[in-house]
């Protein structure tokens, strides 16, 4: 089974910049794609950005040019750099990741992590 552990959210002004980390653990044999997925309130999860095992990413349109998503593969962790941050980008933000485990295959989800922006 793999888990997902987020840190990095918190409040921030406009403008401001965070960093979000998501460390995956567990009977991990190996994982495929790493994503970021955010849920403003009263609003449905949505892909924030997503990246693969080499390094391949796609990026919601809302946040191209302003968010960049990394991966450390050795330590099986994957990063949001958050720059030039809206109100409209608070939200939680949750880790998901495709995993292979002992038990094959799985999408893991973390338990989030609340990103807000004031004005």
């Amino acid at each position: 089974q793999v888990q997902l552990v987020e840190s990095g959210g918190g409040l921030v002004q406009a403008g401001g910049s965070l960093r979000l980390s998501c460390a995956a653990s567990g009977s991990i044999l190996s994982i495929n794609v790493m994503a970021w997925y955010r849920q403003a309130p009263g609003k449905q999860r949505e892909l924030v950005a997503r990246i693969t095992t080499g390094g391949s990413t796609v990026y919601a349109g809302s946040v191209k040019g302003r968010f960049t998503i990394s991966r450390d593969n050795a330590k099986n962790t994957v990063y949001l750099q958050m720059n030039s941050l809206n109100v409209e980008d608070t939200g939680v933000y949750y880790c998901n990741a495709d995993g292979l485990s002992r038990t094959g295959w799985e999408t893991s989800w973390g338990q989030g992590t609340q990103v807000t922006v004031s004005s």
